[in-house]
């Protein structure tokens, strides 16, 4: 479960926390990460995706970047994927697709009302991956599906990870 603790907006956007945080009008929410499931599939995810960016062109890979959603609500996904770099040092533009991985003291409550913030704020698509069982959710703002197949994919641009090829 989260921690908050109060603190201006100003304060946040000019302190660097490790990890990063989000903000939530007024909060510091600690995210729930550095487990060993968490942090090796994350940095394989980003890994293939990087790799994949090289090759495929058309799209950007960040790990654990700010992303503004509101004025005073900034959520910092596991890694972001872009159709185009940001024009600053913080996305405040929707991304293309958010990818968050779920970690053992996450509360589905809590992760929803983040996937929903990533949709209302015009994310395209949000990957949701439990790191052990490799079992993964597709959301978009008309619908949510298990990728029974365990391969997770996005169109235009074309997308594809099969989750148990990340080893």
């Amino acid at each position: 479960m989260s921690t908050a603790t109060a603190i201006s907006l100003s304060e946040y956007l000019e302190t660097s926390y490790r990890p990063d945080c989000d903000y939530f009008e007024g909060e510091l929410l600690e995210r729930n990460v550095g487990e060993w499931d968490h942090s090796r599939l994350q940095a394989l995810l980003g890994g293939y995706l990087a790799d994949r960016e090289k090759k495929q062109s058309g799209f950007l890979v960040a790990l654990a970047q700010r992303v503004q959603i509101k004025p005073a609500r900034f959520r910092v996904p596991d890694i972001t994927v872009l159709l185009a770099a940001p024009a600053g040092s913080i996305i405040t533009e929707p991304p293309f697709l958010c990818i968050e991985i779920l970690s053992p003291r996450d509360r589905m409550q809590e992760m929803q009302e983040r996937i929903d913030d990533y949709l209302a704020f015009g994310v395209r698509y949000v990957w949701l991956i439990h790191p052990r069982s490799r079992r993964g959710f597709v959301y978009t703002a008309d619908s949510v599906r298990e990728a029974k197949d365990g391969v997770l994919c996005t169109e235009d641009p074309k997308i594809c990870v099969c989750l148990a090829e990340l080893d």
